[in-house]
C-alpha cells in the first residue's frame, strides 16, 4: 500500500520525476501529475481506466500562473477566480498550446483552478509546473474524501498519498465555461448558482453529457457504488422492495423505520446542505462495504448545493 504523510518535499520528488501521488483538496482527493508530462497524464488515466475523452482539470496556485497557460481570461472569469480563489471552483478556458492535447481531450478549452487545501497550495508553490489531479478512485467509482479512501482505492497503484485532513467540502467543484464572454455552469457542484449569480449576473446551466463530455466529471453514469441506487420518496420505495435485511438507505435528515441503523446513512441532521455535501460520498462508500444488495436514497432540496448533490445521486443511480 502507499505511504501516507504529510512531507511536501517526498511529494514533489515523485511528481519531479514523472510519477503520480494522491493529493488533498478542499472538495475530494485527487491522483495528481504533472499536467505538462504526457507520459504522467496518461499515466492517470491508465491508473483509474478513466476514458480518454473525458478531460482533466488542472490545478495552480494563483491567477498569474493561471494566466501562464491560457490564451483568455474572460472579464467575468476574472470576477470569480478574484473572489471565489482558492475555493471549488474551476473554469474552462482557452488553452496555449503549452498544454498537452491529452489534458483537454483534444478541446481547445482547459478546466483550471487553485484548490483550497493549505498544503496542496505550498506543493505548487514549489512545483515549476501545474498538477492535473482528477478524482483518486477508480474510474466512476465513489470520490474518495480521506487519504485512507485513495489508499482503499488505489494505495496498490501509487507511492505516496498526501495528507490534508478530511475534505472540508466532500463534492466536487463547480465547472463554469464562458460563451461570448457570458458564464455557463457545465457542472454542479461546491459553489451555488446562487452564489456565482450574485457576482457576475445570470448564468445558464448546461445537462452533463453522457459522451463526449465538453467538461471534466460529466459522464452520466459516474460516482457509482458497486450495489444499484433507486431514488425516490424512501417509504414508498421500502414498501415496493419488501421486508428485506439486505436494503440500504441514504436519507436526508431523518432516518426511515424498518431498516437497520447501520445500513442507512443520514447525510444531514442538521439539514443543513453543507453537512450533506460533505457526508455524500463517505455514505455511498460506506453502504457500498455493508451486506446489502440494493441502496434506497431519497434526493435532498433542489437549492444551492442540493442540485450538486443531487446531480451525484442521480448520476450514482444511473444505469
Amino acid at each position: 500500500m502507499a505511504e501516507i504523510g504529510k512531507d511536501i518535499q517526498k511529494a514533489q520528488e515523485i511528481l519531479n520525476k514523472g510519477g503520480l501521488i494522491g493529493m488533498p483538496t478542499e472538495t475530494v482527493y485527487g491522483l495528481a501529475g504533472n499536467a505538462l508530462n504526457a507520459e504522467a497524464v496518461a499515466a492517470i488515466f491508465s491508473t483509474k481506466n478513466r476514458p480518454s475523452f473525458d478531460p482533466l482539470i488542472m490545478h495552480t496556485y494563483s491567477l498569474e500562473q493561471v494566466a501562464r497557460y491560457v490564451s483568455n481570461i474572460p472579464e467575468k472569469a476574472k470576477i470569480l477566480a478574484e473572489r471565489l480563489w482558492p475555493g471549488p471552483l474551476t473554469l474552462l478556458l482557452e488553452k496555449k498550446s503549452i498544454i498537452p492535447d491529452l489534458v483537454t481531450s483534444g478541446l481547445n478549452t482547459v478546466a483550471v483552478r487553485i484548490p483550497g487545501k493549505k498544503i496542496t497550495l505550498e506543493l505548487l508553490k514549489e512545483l515549476d509546473f501545474p498538477l492535473v489531479a482528477p478524482s483518486a478512485n477508480p474510474f466512476g467509482y465513489v470520490s474518495p474524501t480521506t487519504a485512507q479512501h485513495v489508499n482503499d482505492q488505489l494505495g496498490e497503484k501509487i507511492e505516496y498519498i498526501l495528507d490534508g485532513g478530511s475534505c472540508e467540502i466532500g463534492i466536487e467543484s463547480t465547472i463554469i465555461g464562458f460563451e461570448d464572454g457570458s458564464p455557463v455552469i457545465h457542472r454542479m457542484g461546491g459553489i451555488s448558482k446562487e452564489k456565482i449569480e450574485s457576482l457576475v449576473g445570470k448564468v445558464a446551466l448546461k445537462p452533463h453529457s453522457s459522451s463526449n463530455p465538453k467538461a471534466p466529471g460529466m459522464l452520466k453514469n459516474h460516482y457509482s457504488p458497486g450495489k444499484p441506487i433507486i431514488l425516490g420518496d424512501l417509504q414508498q420505495l421500502k414498501k415496493e422492495i419488501g421486508e428485506t435485511d439486505r436494503l440500504g438507505a441514504i436519507a436526508f435528515k431523518e432516518a426511515i423505520k424498518g431498516i437497520a441503523e447501520e445500513k442507512q446513512m443520514i447525510l444531514a441532521p442538521s439539514g443543513e446542505l453543507s453537512e450533506a455535501a460533505q457526508n455524500l460520498f463517505a455514505a455511498l462508500r460506506s453502504l457500498d462495504n455493508k451486506e446489502i444488495d440494493i441502496i434506497i436514497a431519497e434526493l435532498v432540496p433542489d437549492h444551492g448545493l442540493g442540485r450538486a448533490i443531487n446531480d451525484r445521486l442521480k448520476r450514482a443511480a444511473a444505469k
